[in-house]
C-alpha cells in the first residue's frame, strides 16, 4: 500500500492489537501514536502483526529549528520589526512557507537602540537570519541578524538592479550609483544561493 498522506506528530494511528509499533512511533494505553510528522507506512511481517512506522518526509517536514540559519524574503516592515517568509533552512528549500519576524532589537549586535528597521531591510530583500525562538501560536518564528554573517544578501535598488554591498550598512546600485542603507551580511560562500 502506498504511504498515507503526512500526518502530524502525536496522531493516534491504531491499536496495539492491530499492529506492532515501528520506527517513529510510540505506544500508550494500548494504542500506537506517531512520534514525528511524516508518512505512515505499514509493513506486513510473515504471519505476525503488520509493523506500523512513520517515516519523515525529509523535504516537506523540514522545520526551522532554533539556531538554524535560514534564508528569507522580507514581506513588510514597520518601525518595530520586519516580517519575512522563510524560504530555505541552510541550503534546503522549504516546500511550505513559514513566517518570521525580525524585531528591531535583533537586527544588530551593537547600538541596538539606534537601529532603524527601514535602514536595515526593505520589502523583497533576501536576508540570511538565525532562528532564535519558535515564536507564538501564529507559527511565527523570531529571527535575528545580529551576527556579521547575517543580514541582507540580495537587494534590488529603486531602479530594479541588484545592488552591490559597499560597507556593512550600505549597498549601491551599479546602474545609478545611488546608495541605500541596509544591514549587510558578510556572506560566507556556502550560503550563497545561485
Amino acid at each position: 500500500r502506498p504511504p498515507l498522506s503526512p500526518g502530524p506528530a502525536g496522531e493516534r494511528l491504531c491499536s496495539t492489537e492491530e499492529a506492532t509499533a515501528g520506527g517513529g512511533t510510540y505506544t500508550r494505553h494500548g494504542f500506537i501514536f506517531s512520534s514525528l510528522a511524516g508518512c505512515l507506512e505499514r509493513r506486513s511481517e510473515d504471519g505476525g502483526l503488520p509493523v506500523v512506522s512513520v517515516v519523515r518526509d525529509s523535504e516537506s517536514q523540514l522545520l526551522p529549528n532554533v539556531g538554524a540559519v535560514v534564508t528569507c524574503k522580507v514581506c513588510s516592515i514597520n518601525s518595530r520589526f520586519a516580517k519575512v517568509h522563510i524560504l530555505y533552512v541552510g541550503s534546503t528549500p522549504l516546500k511550505s512557507t513559514f513566517r518570521g519576524t525580525i524585531r528591531r532589537e535583533d537586527i544588530r549586535a551593537t547600538e541596538k537602540d539606534k537601529v532603524e528597521v527601514y535602514k536595515s531591510f526593505r520589502p523583497s530583500d533576501i536576508v540570511l537570519a538565525k532562528v532564535i525562538s519558535l515564536g507564538d501560536a501564529q507559527s511565527n518564528y523570531l529571527l535575528s541578524t545580529a551576527e556579521n554573517e547575517l543580514g541582507v544578501v540580495v537587494a534590488r535598488s529603486e531602479a530594479g538592479v541588484q545592488m552591490v554591498p559597499i560597507s556593512w550598512c550600505e549597498m549601491q546600485c551599479p546602474r545609478t550609483h545611488t546608495k541605500e542603507f541596509r544591514k549587510v551580511a558578510r556572506v560566507q560562500p556556502q550560503f550563497l544561493q545561485t
